[in-house]
């Protein structure tokens, strides 16, 4: 139980009370009550002593308290009696404003440091690691993360009346005193969902597209993810290319929060058309073309999301270094230093160090004779005999070896002979099982609606994936 203060001054004190002991001398809460001053600004300061009632006072104040509403035959009997009665009403009428917060502290967690640490200013050790303790048995608060925000907040007695931490976006723990203990409990809140329906024209890039409808640069990425075995955004996006995208936006009170699943996708290049559809299967969630053919292929377009190519593979180039013409067996993307580098297919390590002109270097082995080659790195993220899943970071650009600026040397080889990345026409994965069809048409065609309105000048393909007549641009994966 908290204990009580009495809000006045020690001018304005009724001649009834006194104030017989400081506030320390006495445990129990109900044998007396507290006495806190006021400061000139109104602040309740330290409390400096107790108070009681004379008895005569207390049979006094309770009479005055209980006339308006009693009858004369339910006055105190006694003395006594008056004097209890008139000590509860001061407890619980003082209580109540004890319980209303008085301050309120609120930060985040920063670099290298602890909740102890955080809170050293405003809580002895001891009081820290009553909350720990109390926090335990629903979330470990020796697990907080940098940038997550906290709150505690002080009752007018100047103890932790709560304290909070976000967790996630999702939830928060929330540590509340009730009497002598705390109790915790996570709170947790969920998203509100809707499918929104996005669409744009490229001028210069995606993100660009993308900011221009009026939303953030990771549809953008999503996007990139979806289309990547298919379209090389850093050379193959034309001005007056278009998207259209039925994306879930996920909101937090009222406020956007982020973007949730992608359901369907459109990209049209050119006289190309190219959809895809999530679907989840028993082989877990993935993007389908309208056929059913899956968007995933054994190589990527790029083993970079977004940068631009400085040098093409080319049997007669000059050597920017060495002055000398010679070979250039690859694609050079020119890209900031730490960019991260993906692996192009599923493969394995086969070389991770330092090689001559290329520097840091990669080297990948995969099915069907290929294999793979990342120059340049500023760092490398794998070793030999690594078993990598496409798309999984090797290692960052850099600009070791011969190189005159940060870029990536790519190069790709099929049964020991050097082919051009750019050219590779690479195999697609497994297509829907015949068991999901149904339930994949079914899907296919609600989530194609949700792309809205087709734009003019091309037509989709039917749910059966005949093509329209002649001379109409289709809806397709197929490619060009």
């Amino acid at each position: 139980m908290t204990r009580p203060t009495w809000t006045g001054s020690d001018l304005d004190r009724p001649p009834c009370v006194r104030i017989i002991a400081p506030a320390r001398d006495f445990p129990d809460p109900y044998s007396s009550i507290n006495v806190a001053r006021r400061g000139a600004t109104g602040r309740s300061e330290p409390p400096v002593g107790v108070l009681r009632m004379r008895p005569r006072c207390a049979v006094g104040a309770a009479v005055m308290l209980l006339v308006p509403t009693h009858l004369a035959s339910q006055l105190p009997a006694s003395v006594e009696e008056g004097t209890l009665a008139a000590q509860r009403i001061a407890v619980e009428t003082v209580t109540a404003a004890v319980e209303q917060p008085a301050r309120v502290l609120r930060g985040t967690i920063g670099r290298r440091t602890n909740l102890g640490a955080m809170l050293r200013d405003t809580l002895s050790p001891s009081g820290v690691h009553r909350l720990v303790e109390a926090s335990r048995p629903v979330y470990d608060l020796a697990r907080v993360s940098v940038g997550h925000p906290f709150g505690v907040t002080f009752g007018p007695d100047g103890l932790v009346a709560a304290f909070t931490y976000g967790i996630d976006e999702l939830r928060t723990l929330r540590v509340t005193r009730k009497g002598e203990d705390y109790q915790a409990e996570v709170l947790t809140r969920e998203y509100e969902v809707k499918v929104a329906s996005v669409h744009g024209e490229i001028t210069s890039s995606l993100f660009g597209a993308v900011s221009a409808a009026g939303e953030e640069d990771q549809l953008a990425l999503d996007l990139a993810d979806i289309f990547m075995w298919d379209v090389d955004f850093n050379t193959e996006l034309q001005r007056g290319d278009s998207f259209r995208v039925a994306v879930e936006k996920m909101s937090l009170d009222g406020q956007f929060s982020r973007y949730g699943r992608i359901l369907s996708a459109e990209l049209v290049r050119g006289d190309r058309v190219i959809q895809a559809v999530r679907f989840e299967g028993k082989n877990g969630p993935g993007y389908y073309m309208p056929d059913g053919r899956p968007m995933r292929k054994a190589f990527l377009r790029s083993p970079l999301r977004f940068t631009r190519i400085s040098s093409g593979f080319t049997h007669a180039r000059l050597h920017p270094i060495l002055n000398v013409m010679r070979a250039h067996l690859g694609v050079d993307y020119a890209a900031p230093i730490g960019t991260p580098v993906r692996a192009s297919a599923d493969g394995v390590v086969t070389q991770a160090g330092v090689d001559g002109g290329y520097g840091k270097v990669v080297r990948m082995r995969h099915p069907n004779g290929y294999t793979t080659l990342y120059g340049h790195l500023s760092r490398i993220n794998v070793k030999v005999g690594q078993h990598l899943t496409q798309s999984t970071v090797l290692g960052l650009v850099g600009m070791t070896g011969l190189a005159t600026g940060p870029h990536l040397d790519y190069r790709m080889t099929k049964n020991g002979v050097f082919v051009n990345p750019l050219k590779i026409q690479s195999p697609p994965a497994e297509p829907i099982a015949a068991d999901e069809e149904n339930a994949f048409q079914v899907a296919r065609d609600q989530q194609l609606a949700l792309l809205g309105p087709a734009a003019s000048g091309y037509a989709v393909a039917d749910a059966d994936g005949r093509a329209p007549a002649r001379g109409v641009r289709t809806a397709s994966g197929a490619s060009p």
